[in-house]
């Protein structure tokens, strides 16, 4: 089961990737590469599937939704704990 993402941690997320949102892509890029190499794979693969998606658009999207449950399972991780 998914954690349940919050909407302060949703508005957290947002105002670090609104910052900046090419560097936070290229940040996750790289984080990802190192985290989770497979999923950092896919969610290139799928982005580049059609080319009439937007890839850049795609991978933003989903490293946004990686980040919210990465950010959510540490919040249950840390309830849990207490």
């Amino acid at each position: 089961m998914l954690p349940i993402i919050t909407e302060e941690m949703s508005s957290e997320i947002f105002g670090e990737i609104f910052q900046d949102v090419q560097s936070w892509r290229k940040n996750m890029i790289q984080y990802l590469k190192e985290e989770n190499p497979e999923i950092n794979t896919a969610i290139l693969e799928v982005a580049k599937y059609d080319e009439n998606i937007d890839l850049k658009a795609v991978a933003l999207g989903a490293y946004l939704t990686y980040r919210l449950v990465e950010v959510a399972t540490e919040n249950d991780a840390l309830a849990v704990e207490e």
